[in-house]
């Protein structure tokens, strides 16, 4: 696949004291993600997390907990025809989560016990099984 047909990303695993999962769902789509986004030219993975989550949940990652939980490559949820590179990250998040920018729902889930949702395919293959298996 030729690299303009790759959107290259940071994505966060963000979970509660219970061991649920974030996920957010962008304005006029239906898959629920992780919270992330691209990375600005010249920006480090962690740089680009933490700008995405203050723009998108209105909150702060506690740069103590970030953790590598590999890239991951699959279909893009909402550019039919592209793939998703997806750097993905394991962190804390301080303060309030409230949507904000693009992001329209914010939503809790169980990965043991999935509710009935359109799930984008990074979520639905690699996030979810990991953090399963972070239980």
């Amino acid at each position: 696949m030729s690299s303009e047909r790759i959107i290259s990303v940071v994505a966060a695993l963000i979970r509660d004291g219970d061991g649920r999962v974030l996920l957010v769902r962008k304005r006029g789509t239906v898959a629920f993600m992780q919270p992330g986004g691209k990375r600005d030219v010249g920006e480090s993975d962690v740089a680009a997390l933490a700008r995405e989550i203050g723009e998108e949940l209105g909150c702060r990652i506690k740069d103590s907990s970030v953790q590598a939980l590999g890239v991951f490559d699959c279909p893009a949820a909402n550019e039919p025809g592209f793939q998703v590179n997806a750097a993905v990250y394991a962190v804390d998040v301080d303060g309030p989560i409230k949507p904000a920018g693009e992001i329209d729902q914010v939503l809790w889930i169980d990965p043991r016990a999935l509710p009935d949702l359109t799930f984008a395919p990074l979520t639905r293959d690699h996030v979810l099984p990991l953090a399963r298996s972070l239980q």
